[in-house]
């Protein structure tokens, strides 16, 4: 089975201590329980989660959705951006299957990137790994004001911004985060092809802005 592997890559820096840390939590859970009564997403998605404060960890491997276990995830330290780079691109070497002559390998994997800071680390050095892999659709999210968009469009073209970090917003920008994976999970099923811009994924709600 060609699996489509979702990474989350979440900013737990001492920024997001109170109710931005609290609102990611709840929106995890959201996005998983709504996949879950997806039966294309439930198929094919495999989720991951990645945090990074002062430095990155990987807290849930690549797992289908059935068996995903919320993670306990607190904020604090710092914000090494660059270190959770070079971590999604060697947990993606692990843990995404090559296509070879004899297989398909996993599809492109889906990441979605969210921070409310600006990287206190070697960012380059990070993004100069993640750009040596292939990715299919990457997000990122800069919530609130204090996000640096400009470092963000480094790493992908498509960024949105949150105009708060609050609980109502963050939830919005998880349940769009869901209708995508949903979207790209079902384009796969029907067509056997990737989800591969913007113009693809269901149209952000209000909360999220594009930043062009």
């Amino acid at each position: 089975m060609r699996r489509l592997p979702v990474y989350l890559v979440l900013d737990t820096s001492g920024s997001m201590t109170g109710e931005p840390i609290e609102a990611v939590k709840n929106g995890v859970q959201v996005l998983v329980s709504t996949l879950r009564q997806d039966p294309y997403a439930l198929e094919t998605a495999f989720l991951s989660v990645i945090t990074f404060d002062s430095s990155a960890r990987q807290l849930v491997q690549l797992t289908e959705l059935s068996m995903f276990q919320m993670p306990d995830i607190q904020a604090n330290g710092t914000t090494a951006l660059g270190d959770a780079l070079s971590l999604l691109a060697s947990r993606s070497d692990n843990e995404v299957s090559k296509t070879t002559l004899e297989q398909k390998g996993d599809w492109k994997p889906l990441v979605f990137l969210m921070t409310d800071g600006e990287p206190t680390d070697n960012w380059q050095k990070g993004l100069a790994e993640f750009k040596k892999r292939k990715f299919g659709m990457v997000v990122a999210c800069a919530a609130g004001s204090g996000a640096n968009t400009s470092v963000l469009k480094q790493i992908t073209d498509v960024v949105v911004q949150l105009d708060t970090a609050d609980s109502a917003t963050i939830k919005a920008f998880f349940k769009w985060v869901s209708a995508s994976v949903s979207s790209g999970s079902q384009k796969i099923e029907a067509s056997g092809k990737e989800v591969t811009g913007l113009n693809e994924l269901p149209p952000p709600p209000p909360e999220v802005n594009i930043v062009v």
